[in-house]
């Protein structure tokens, strides 16, 4: 059974290992933002982050879990931590596949034209590459704002 607790610094080069490992954004890992899930063992099985940004916008990102204890709600008890001890809106990106998943905890896919400053920049970044690497996929950003 995992349990949650926040990050400390010692925790950083694992939470960089795991990001790696599962092959996602290794942008602004910053470990005081982090929520670990961890085994009995106190070993890093999940994380996930809440990034602030410049324009003061808040985004829930860097969820990961280890792909052998993936399918035991993990990644659903580090989601659900992070709304509740943050006020909305958050913000996240994902490719676009993703965001069935994303939909079952109240976010919503949004429309260039309704994205904030930051959010803008990242989405034609996203279609730049989408353009010269069509295995990338489509990125989608969304938003939570409370139930």
């Amino acid at each position: 059974m995992a349990s949650l607790r926040r990050a400390t610094q010692q925790d950083e080069t694992a939470i960089k290992a795991l990001i790696h490992q599962v092959g996602i954004n290794p942008m602004g890992l910053d470990w005081h933002h982090f929520l670990l899930a961890v085994d009995e063992n106190d070993r890093i099985i999940g994380c996930g982050q809440i990034k602030p940004h410049f324009d003061g916008t808040r985004e829930l990102a860097s969820i990961a879990v280890v792909p052998e204890q993936r399918g035991q709600g993990i990644a659903r008890a580090v989601i659900e931590r992070l709304q509740a001890e943050n006020s909305p809106p958050l913000y996240l990106t994902c490719r676009s596949v993703l965001g069935p998943m994303y939909e079952k905890f109240g976010f919503l896919a949004l429309q260039p034209n309704e994205l904030s400053p930051y959010f803008k920049r990242i989405w034609r970044l996203a279609g730049l590459i989408h353009r010269l690497n069509a295995e990338v996929g489509p990125l989608l950003i969304m938003i939570w704002e409370g139930k």
